[in-house]
């Protein structure tokens, strides 16, 4: 109590009547007492986590009369996978600053919707399966991304025209996680040719290391194909099935 008082610039008989008004006003005890110091009980965990949004929602507006003052400034949290912070992401932010280039940018890469539920991005951008389906979340699809084999630049069969999968099956291949989405489009593509999905002979979850195997040359792996729009890769090259 004394510790919250010294905070809150008050006195700490002040913050226990605080307290103490608010249990007699809702009829449950807040907090547990003891020697060792004071823990919130389960009904003073509920106001907490209430109060975490309405002081980022009140942090949110104290900004944005900031940048309402000064409308080239402006601060954007985003949350996305490493592979689209290293493609699209940074063309938006890059345009962003030609126009406001006082403008400040975070990104966020893991976690992604715990951040967003808890109010330390604004905005996801992410690829998904189907719908999204948590109910405090608000969903719009930006565009339709094709999954793309992608392959080094110097494997002899990428001067073909035509390339088929059944050739493709017996290669190394380097992947994300089996949880990750671009996973399904691939075993799909195999399965509708009558062919079992490729077996991974490296599995790794960032996207940087997945690049420097395949610029070794020995490896194939699949990309989002925005990934590579907007990103040009010196060393690698891609086909679409």
């Amino acid at each position: 109590m004394a510790k919250a008082a010294k905070v809150l610039g008050t006195s700490q008989p002040a913050v226990s009547k605080a307290i103490a008004d608010m249990e007699h006003a809702l009829g449950v005890r807040l907090l547990d007492r003891s020697r060792q110091g004071v823990e919130p009980t389960q009904y003073g965990r509920a106001p907490l986590k209430c109060g975490i949004a309405v002081f980022s929602e009140l942090n949110q507006g104290i900004r944005e009369i900031g940048f309402l003052a000064d409308p080239t400034t402006g601060e954007l949290r985003i949350g996305c996978p490493d592979a689209l912070a290293a493609s699209l992401i940074q063309v938006v932010i890059d345009r962003l600053l030609q126009k406001h280039p006082r403008m400040t940018f975070h990104i966020e890469t893991t976690s992604l919707y715990r951040e967003l539920r808890e109010r330390n991005i604004e905005l996801v951008i992410n690829r998904v399966s189907g719908s999204v389906v948590e109910d405090d979340f608000d969903a719009e699809i930006l565009y339709h991304d094709p999954i793309v084999v992608v392959a080094s630049a110097n494997r002899p069969w990428m001067s073909r025209r035509k390339v088929r999968l059944a050739e493709l099956v017996n290669e190394k291949w380097v992947m994300p996680k089996s949880d990750s989405p671009l996973w399904p489009p691939l075993i799909a593509a195999f399965h509708a040719s009558g062919l079992k999905a490729p077996r991974a002979t490296v599995t790794v979850s960032s996207f940087h290391a997945r690049i420097n195997l395949l610029v070794t040359g020995r490896f194939l792996s699949v990309r989002p194909a925005s990934t590579l729009r907007f990103k040009a890769q010196r060393h690698c090259s891609r086909r679409c099935y």
